[in-house]
């Protein structure tokens, strides 16, 4: 056989079984949307406990640039005497 007919075949096998298992996994996506409950709806059945808020200002600044210098001391492996933060936002 002519080697050239042998790697279209190969290829053509490689990309029709593909083909086969994406169509598989749309049927089966369309399956569980079809018979899954919308999550929205199950969690507001569930309880209506709202989500913690998070506070708009730091309570401890100091501590919070104790541990950021730490963080960073620790992943660049360098002493943290010689770490200085000059400011901390809020993103």
């Amino acid at each position: 056989m002519n080697s050239g007919f042998v790697v279209l075949m190969g290829l053509g096998t490689v990309f029709i079984g593909l083909i086969f298992i994406i169509i598989v996994c749309m049927i089966m996506s369309y399956l569980i949307r079809l018979f899954q409950k919308n999550p929205a709806e199950e969690a507001m059945s569930e309880n209506n406990i709202p989500a913690p808020s998070i506070p708009d200002t730091i309570p401890s600044r100091p501590e919070l640039a104790a541990a950021i210098a730490a963080a960073v001391a620790e992943y660049s492996e360098k002493d943290i005497s010689g770490i200085r933060i000059l400011s901390i936002k809020k993103l």
